[in-house]
């Protein structure tokens, strides 16, 4: 991280070290940030969930049109926060719901995590379009911008969504049995499955925590922006997956912490945000994520096959069986 705070300060030394960046980068980070963490679940159990940023889109969309029909000028301010409240807990009723199909079809229906989520990727998304019909919904009240767009002791209101939101997973995952099941789960299916752990619930529940994330995220998108639509956030996936299997997590499950993710995250964003400041293409930047997650897995892959038992290595290897 050290490094690529003095390669980007080198490359942009007017611009990069400036507080007003890092105030940027703070705002910036979280919503990708909060979909990375649900992209590392679904990792961990040994799955992967392509649906978060449709997820994202739906929860926001749901959540803007509470706003819209029902938090509008004429009501009063009781009135306004309440409809607040009740857009935010529609807005994340969708993402858990979603979240629960997910969980359903890959562990009661037996269909593959990365079909699955794909078919409801697509499905989710068609409805956003169809719910819009390609428009961006605004006119949100005032006091909602507040949540993405708020300091409080000096500290962007987003980041500090994150941080609880990170704290909260990492205690799960570290601290609670339902985290040890999914790291047993995502380890050896079969064994935790002979442990008397009942996997497909540990599934169930790990997705279902995934589409809460989204649904966090999206809440943080549409405050910032003041607006949803169906295509926010849709350069994000790429980066989800980036960012989990930077900061350690394991592509077959198993391993990994939300320490190391949060360490990937403020690295990219940095690099993101270098490149910004130097006028590099956006459609570059995300071709450079793909050649870095390309990079990352193939030195995860020689690394695992190099340090495994000579037996291993030159009699189980694929092609000689």
């Amino acid at each position: 991280m050290i490094t690529v705070l003095m390669i980007m300060s080198a490359l942009n030394p007017t611009k990069f070290m400036k507080l007003v960046n890092f105030q940027s980068m703070a705002f910036q980070m979280p919503e990708l940030g909060l979909l990375s963490m649900a992209m590392m679940i679904t990792m961990l159990s040994g799955g992967i969930n392509l649906s978060i940023i449709a997820s994202s889109n739906l929860s926001g969309i749901i959540t803007a049109l509470v706003l819209i029909q029902y938090a509008t000028p004429r009501a009063g301010s009781v009135e306004v926060a309440l409809f607040i409240l009740i857009a935010i807990a529609a807005g994340f009723a969708v993402s858990i719901v979603i979240g629960l199909a997910n969980g359903l079809l890959i562990a009661r229906v037996g269909v593959s995590p990365i079909l699955a989520t794909l078919g409801m990727m697509t499905f989710v998304n068609g409805l956003t379009i169809v719910t819009t019909r390609g428009y961006t919904l605004s006119g949100f009240p005032p006091s909602i911008a507040f949540i993405g767009n708020g300091i409080i002791a000096g500290i962007p209101m987003p980041l500090l969504i994150f941080i609880v939101c990170a704290l909260l997973l990492s205690l799960v995952l570290n601290r609670m049995a339902l985290g040890f099941n999914i790291y047993m789960t995502g380890s050896n299916w079969i064994a935790t499955l002979f442990s008397g752990v009942n996997n497909a619930a540990v599934l169930i529940k790990t997705y279902l925590i995934s589409g809460l994330l989204a649904g966090v995220s999206s809440l943080i998108m549409i405050s910032r922006f003041n607006s949803a639509k169906s295509g926010y956030g849709e350069g994000y996936l790429l980066i989800t997956i980036l960012a989990a299997v930077l900061g350690g997590t394991s592509t077959t499950g198993g391993f990994g912490k939300v320490s190391g993710l949060v360490l990937a995250l403020i690295i990219l964003q940095m690099i993101s945000s270098g490149l910004n400041l130097m006028g590099v293409s956006a459609f570059f930047t995300l071709s450079m994520w793909g050649v870095i997650i390309i990079l990352v897995m193939a030195a995860n892959f020689i690394s695992a096959k190099y340090s495994r038992p000579f037996f291993q290595k030159f009699f189980l290897s694929p092609g000689t069986v």
